[in-house]
This record gives C-alpha cells, structure tokens and sequence, in this order.
C-alpha cells in the first residue's frame, strides 16, 4: 500500500499496526545539530496516553530512537524512531473477525485489499497515531527554534462518565492555534498552506471537517464583517481568515477547528454486516475510548507541526 508518508522536505513515513509487534516513523530530511533526548518524544506521548478514559488499554509507549541521533543531536541523517507494543489482547477480535464493524473501515479495507488485519483495525486504527506524535515531538523542536508554538484543545460533546454510563461514545471540537507564525508561508497554487493542514488534520482518523477562523460562519457574513482591516491605529485586531490569505500566512495566529466523530466501537447492542452480507447483531468488547477527541489533540499538534516545518525548510528558496 501507498499513502504512509507525509510531507515533501521534512518527511514522515509511519509504519505498524494496532496489534502488530512495534509502531514507528522514519523522519528524512531533518537538518542535522538540532538537540533531541527520547524524553521530549516520551513527554507527548504521554499526552496521547488514554489516562483516566474508560474503556482504554494502558499502552507504555516507550520511544527507541535507534538512528538519526548521536549524543543527543540530529545528525542529518534518517531518524527512526520505535514504540512496542507491550499491552494488547488480540482475542477479543476473533468473534468479529467476519463482520464490518459499523463506524469503522473494516468493509473498505476489504474491498480495497481483498484481505485486513481485524484485530483492532490493523493499519486504519487509531493505534497508529502514536507514530505521528513521535515525529511532531521532533518537529515541534524545530519549530521552537524559530518561535513558533503549538496548542490545541479538546471539546467533547460529552463527558465520559456520561457517555459510559449510555454504554455509548461522543465526538468532539479540537480547536487548535499556531503563534509565532510569520508571514509568507505556504506554496500556492496546488499546496497551499491551509490545503495541506486540511489534507494533514483530516488524515486523522475520526476527524470529519476542518474549518480555519470564521469558517462556515464567514458564509453569512457581509464582505465589510469578513474582512480582517486595521482600525485607526492601524491594528488589525480580527481574525476571520484564521491567520491564512491566498494561501500563505499572514503574520496572525494560524487558527482552525476540526471536528471529530463518536468512537464507532461502543458496548450497546449493534447491527452489522458479516462478509456473506448477513446481518448480525454484535456488542463490541474490548478497551475502547468513550471519546478520542482528548488523546487527538496532541496528534492534531504533531501534524500541524509537520506541516509548519515543511513549509519552513521549504521558505529557504522563496528569495535570493
């Protein structure tokens, strides 16, 4: 299969399954002298960890570096990074292993391939996220050189108390914010700087729209409320535009929401399809999240991060 990596100067190739032995990322085209310790990769994983969400498996996450570093810097070179998996129980998939799950990609897969991993989604599941996560760590380092930082924060629809008590799930708002983002960024027409973050956020799985500053509601806005125009002082104190014009940055906080579906896999009572086109009724067991859209948060940053460096290694051609 094609579409593992990401990203055109600074590029991610992602790699595992959900049940597989070991999940990772190969990083090409990081500049060599930038500091990095397993502790700064170690610390956003942390973030994605599912915590107090239940229903979760407790994956430890551990990150290997094992090429690419040397005494703590980068040295140019490929930077692959692994993570095993240490805590995953596969049997709980054996009685699904005949049946698309509703909400999930089981019957795409199998059209696509004519053969999937069932245990847990293989490649499509959301396991596969904690790749992504590693490479932004590295990525979010370098943009710190240039004083850029990144912040995203989830919404959900409801709490998960409430949403284990319905032995149902709930989706959920990430609202994510890049400042220190100078102006001149992006490479119109085809790759525009908005277009490649949509591309980049909505390559999460779960995530099913992205909208930058006003977004939907700039469709009923006068152009005169659209317009993010300085006032007298010439501050220009809006922004509609969420940070983008044309394309390219404007100088203002780059600025985006994305939403994000209910987890498909709940414990209530479901239809579903078998792979002889019967309908069967299921309940799905297993560790599942009653809402993803706490641990995709920092998978949202690591892609925006990925994104923002691209395009900053990229910037060094823009002019003599």
């Amino acid at each position: 299969m094609s579409g593992n990596t990401f990203g055109v100067t600074f590029k991610v190739t992602t790699f595992g399954e959900s049940h597989g032995t070991a999940l990772g990322c190969v990083i090409d085209g990081c500049p060599g002298g930038l500091e990095i310790e397993v502790s700064d990769i170690e610390k956003e994983l942390i973030r994605r960890r599912p915590g107090g969400v239940f229903g979760s498996r407790n994956e430890a996450d551990k990150p290997e570096i094992v090429s690419g570093v040397f005494q703590g810097k980068t040295l140019g070179t490929p930077i692959t990074i692994i993570i095993q998996n240490t805590n995953h129980d596969s049997s709980e998939y054996d009685s699904l292993k005949n049946i698309y799950r509703p909400g999930h990609a089981d019957f795409g897969w199998d059209a696509k391939y004519g053969f999937r991993d069932y245990r847990g989604g293989g490649r499509s599941s959301g396991r596969e996220t904690v790749s992504r996560v590693a490479a932004g760590a590295i990525a979010k380092k370098l943009l710190a050189l240039y004083g850029i930082s990144i912040n995203a924060k989830s919404f959900s629809a409801l709490s998960a108390d409430e949403a284990h008590s319905l032995g149902d799930s709930s989706g959920g708002i990430i609202r994510c914010e890049a400042a220190g983002v100078r102006a001149g960024l992006g490479q119109p027409v085809f790759d525009k700087l908005d277009a490649r973050l949509a591309a980049a956020i909505l390559s999460i799985g779960g995530c099913k729209a992205i909208e930058f500053g006003a977004g939907f509601a700039s469709a009923k806005m006068l152009g005169s409320e659209n317009n993010d125009a300085p006032d007298i002082d010439g501050k220009i104190t809006s922004n509609n535009c969420g940070g983008i014009l044309g394309g390219i940055s404007t100088g203002q906080p780059v600025v985006f929401n994305a939403a994000f579906k209910p987890t498909p896999s709940i414990s209530l009572l479901q239809r579903a399809l078998d792979i002889n086109g019967n309908v069967k009724e299921i309940q799905i067991r297993g560790r599942h999240d009653t809402s993803i859209v706490q641990r995709a948060a920092p998978v949202v940053e690591a892609m925006t991060a990925l994104v923002f460096v691209d395009f900053l290694l990229m910037s060094r051609n823009d002019k003599v």
